[in-house]
């Protein structure tokens, strides 16, 4: 049996965008949208078309027991994601503190601070794999 492994980014288009989109919801019954600190941690992401594009390869070309990371985007910051959910969703942008963090992101919380950065240049290089698909921030600003 061939298994390989895919680590999954924020898979993202233009009607889900993996852990950001219970961060929509959370912005919209807030009526803001926050980041943690000063908004520097990454978060990884890539289109889903690409993702399945990965897929596809994954079962074709890889090795058993291969690790592959789907990541198009190596590290989009948490406050640029917040400023491009604010300017499509008309809601205001704002840093917390972590005391404040619980109240707004409730369950999300473990999330909102944490530096995901991830690479997939030995994915492209072992699987020929070159993603295409639009950016995480574009995805946003069309919702």
């Amino acid at each position: 049996m061939n298994v390989s492994y895919v680590r999954l980014p924020q898979v993202h288009d233009t009607r889900k965008q993996g852990l950001i989109s219970p961060l929509i919801e959370i912005a919209r019954a807030k009526g803001r949208v926050a980041y943690l600190g000063a908004g520097q941690n990454r978060w990884p992401a890539a289109h889903l078309s690409d993702v399945a594009l990965l897929y596809k390869l994954a079962v074709e070309r890889g090795q058993p027991g291969a690790r592959y990371n789907a990541v198009a985007e190596e590290g989009i910051t948490t406050r640029a994601i917040a400023e491009a959910l604010g300017r499509r969703l008309k809601l205001p942008v704002v840093s917390l503190t972590g005391d404040e963090a619980a109240a707004h992101f409730g369950w999300m919380t473990m999330f909102a601070g944490v530096d995901m950065p991830a690479s997939s240049a030995i994915t492209r290089e072992k699987l020929g794999w070159n993603p295409v698909g639009p950016g995480l921030i574009a995805d946003l600003e069309n919702l």
